[in-house]
């Protein structure tokens, strides 16, 4: 494969554009903050992201295993999903990508073998979103099941300070 060794040429740069963009998604005090601060403890979510995106650059450029893009996918769709991104505006982070391969491979995209090449990585792109937007369904459920048990623990503690519970007694045959 041709493509390989122009992306591992282009890694850095591709690697601080797809985060540069990602960092796009956020507000512009949320990212001048990611983008400065590089201590891990200080900044997890840009830290988070930033070695997920890595990761899965490594991982398109093979064959897809889905347990092994899982898991950089779960860091970073976790931090998305809670906050407040729809869920395209969530997974769009990884359609970005290809955006930034084209820019990056433009001198090279005249080679048609590079350009099949690219088409192939795009589709494994594609599948890593598929793969991206289960896992953010999984998050949101998670979400919305820790909220409603919050709410139901709320409500089960207002009955009992205003003394309204009463204990229902078997009745003996």
């Amino acid at each position: 494969m041709k493509i390989e060794k122009y992306l591992s040429q282009k890694k850095k740069a591709i690697l601080k554009k797809w985060f540069q963009l990602i960092l796009n998604t956020y507000s512009e005090e949320a990212a001048q903050f990611m983008n400065r601060e590089k201590d891990p403890f200080d900044n997890p979510v840009g830290s988070t992201i930033g070695k997920g995106i890595e990761d899965l650059f490594e991982a398109l450029q093979r064959e897809i295993d889905p347990k092994t893009v899982s898991s950089s996918l779960d860091r970073i769709i976790r931090i998305r999903a809670i906050q407040d991104f729809s869920p395209s505006q969530a997974i769009n982070f990884i359609f970005i990508l290809k955006d930034v391969l084209r820019e990056e491979l433009k001198s090279e995209l005249q080679d048609a073998n590079i350009l099949k090449e690219l088409f192939e990585l795009e589709s494994r792109i594609d599948e890593l979103a598929l793969i991206a937007f289960d896992i953010y369904m999984k998050c949101r459920e998670k979400v919305y099941e820790l909220k409603a048990n919050e709410i139901k623990n709320r409500y089960f503690r207002l009955l009992q300070r205003a003394n309204l519970l009463t204990e229902v007694r078997e009745q003996e045959p």
